[in-house]
């Protein structure tokens, strides 16, 4: 082998190892721990990225959690369509074995199966249980989400600013506060 393959090898096996620790390093980082017991009941969108799963909502979405005996979580996502039409759909989410404030959430099922799962980290919670942050290792997903239809918007600043830590583009999110599921004359649907 000549010199310049070995030095350009010697370069990759030094630096790649780096590169990956940098890719993981950027990750957002879920909390610690969730009490799911206190976070489970009803939640109300306040802002998302925009994503394909939610294209026919229009304006804000409920989430509701319900925890089961056998340690799962259920999980019954609402919006109103434009039409005003209820649009749900019910899930499962389990924690993640990875730990911490990690779940993993499937909207699919075949005769009780379930083979795809998806990321549903906390990545910020109030110590009231009042307001979260939601996200996802690629960043593609994010929500933010309050007990209440609407936050002031002192309190808005400061979800988006916990977003901006863990690394998420505040502009990327459409605001939906007050709106669809979250306006004052619809409540959360049921």
């Amino acid at each position: 082998m000549n010199q310049a393959v070995r030095c350009l090898i010697l370069i990759l096996v030094l630096v790649y190892p780096a590169m990956l620790r940098a890719q993981f390093a950027e990750q957002p980082r879920p909390l610690d721990a969730v009490d799911l017991e206190r976070y489970a009941g009803t939640w109300y969108e306040l802002a998302r990225i925009p994503n394909r799963f939610q294209n026919d909502c229009a304006g804000a979405a409920t989430a509701t959690y319900r925890l089961r005996d056998d340690g799962r979580i259920d999980v019954i996502n609402r919006c109103l369509e434009d039409d005003g039409t209820l649009n749900e759909i019910e899930g499962v989410a389990r924690l993640d074995k990875k730990g911490g404030a990690r779940l993993e959430v499937s909207f699919f099922s075949i005769l009780g199966w379930r083979p795809i799962w998806a990321d549903y980290w906390i990545l910020h919670l109030d110590e009231d249980y009042q307001t979260s942050v939601v996200g996802e290792g690629s960043r593609k997903y994010g929500w933010i989400l309050s007990r209440t239809p609407t936050v002031a918007d002192e309190r808005l600043v400061e979800l988006f600013d916990a977003l901006r830590a863990q690394g998420y583009d505040p502009d990327a999110f459409a605001l939906v506060q007050g709106t669809g599921l979250g306006a004052p004359d619809v409540g959360d649907g049921g």
